[in-house]
């Protein structure tokens, strides 16, 4: 079987893409450094089940407003 490179790397550029807007979405929900997360999120997309991960760590955080609210409340 032969692997195409210039396939592998298109692959690996679209899941990083994919990744960074999916991290800065998450970011911007829960954290306070969303830029971060999406620029996090890229980098670790060049080994995918490392972006796969951190994505997960990023749903399952809790949200910003949902802490605040209970501090101030």
């Amino acid at each position: 079987m032969n692997i195409n490179v210039t396939l592998l790397g298109e692959f690996i550029a679209l899941f990083a893409f994919i990744m960074g807007v999916l991290c800065y979405y998450l970011g911007r929900r829960k954290t306070q450094t969303p830029v971060l997360a999406g620029l996090l999120g890229v980098v670790l997309s060049i080994i995918p089940p490392f972006a796969l991960v951190y994505l997960v760590v990023l749903v399952f955080k809790k949200d910003l407003g949902s802490t605040s609210a209970a501090v101030s409340g």
